[in-house]
């Protein structure tokens, strides 16, 4: 039997089954299953992820899974992966992305606009408390931290009127009634790869076939370029960075980035721009080199 590695959160399963579904479309007869595995940030829940040290706080425990045999591939939320590869692993597909875009979930389901003076927002992101504070600086950025589900029912005990979350998670879940995206080009900005599924395999890999099989090249092109700007900033979820990539037209991809430099949203600074798809990746280098100084 061929063993992925998956998180054991609800999305985190879900998108695991996606995978395994698309695997299963392409070749029935394979033995394939699902392995669960804590991540560190599971074991940790109660401290919020700018805060914990180091990188791969999703990924690190799945990685070592691939490593020492004890599976054969992993799916990750392409956001939760470090910038720099590690030794001995590479992604060897991108599924086709979700709705990248964050969203919000109101505790009484009114429009997030209408939300009052003073309200309390649940988010644990630099990148989006920034932009929140740059969008309606009366609102109360608020720490919070749990899985899709833990988050939208711990509201009222926690006292906050909404959550910033990611559309694709809900969306994965069922659920994508409850969130109202926000523009992504003028509101804020996703985290580099948002919404989409990677598969990490090592090279030599018994599904190295397969899984190529299954990678969204659109996906990948788009992911990549945003993980650039995020690793010539110095990597990591601390970064108040917002950036995404998408088709726009026949061969040509827009890219925006929304960057404040002291996280308070007083500074952001949002610019868009379209390319040719061959100039995609070396434009997001170009953009990081840009916003450096800034750093």
């Amino acid at each position: 039997m061929r063993l992925i590695a998956t998180r054991g959160s609800a999305l985190a399963l879900a998108q695991a089954t996606f995978a395994l579904q698309r695997f299963r479309a392409l070749d029935p007869e394979l033995d394939l299953d699902l392995c669960v595995i804590d991540s560190d940030g599971d074991l940790n829940p109660d401290q919020a992820v700018p805060e914990l040290p180091g990188q791969g706080w999703f990924s690190s425990r799945l990685e070592r899974a691939l490593l020492d045999g004890r599976a054969d591939a992993a799916v990750h939320s392409a956001k939760d992966l470090p910038t720099t590869t590690s030794p001995g692993l590479t992604v060897g597909a991108y599924l086709a992305r979700e709705d990248p875009r964050d969203c919000v979930v109101t505790r009484s389901g009114c429009p997030w606009a209408e939300l009052p003076s003073g309200a309390r927002v649940g988010t644990s992101s630099p990148r989006r408390v920034a932009q929140l504070r740059a969008l309606r600086p009366d609102l109360v950025a608020t720490p919070v931290r749990g899985n899709v589900d833990t988050r939208i029912r711990r509201m009222g005990d926690l006292g906050l009127e909404a959550i910033v979350i990611a559309q694709a998670g809900l969306l994965r879940l069922g659920r994508g009634q409850e969130g109202q995206p926000l523009d992504p080009h003028h509101q804020c900005t996703p985290a580099p790869a948002q919404g989409a599924i990677a598969v990490q395999i090592t090279p030599d890999s018994a599904l190295a076939d397969l899984v190529a099989a299954v990678d969204d090249r659109p996906t990948r092109l788009c992911a990549e370029a945003e993980r650039e700007v995020l690793l010539g900033l110095g990597g990591g979820c601390r970064l108040p960075l917002g950036v995404l990539a998408e088709p726009s037209g026949v061969g040509r991809f827009r890219i925006t980035v929304a960057w404040s430099a002291d996280g308070t949203g007083r500074d952001l600074l949002r610019r868009s721009q379209v390319v040719a798809a061959e100039d995609l990746v070396g434009t997001a280098r170009g953009i990081a080199r840009e916003l450096a100084p800034l750093a």
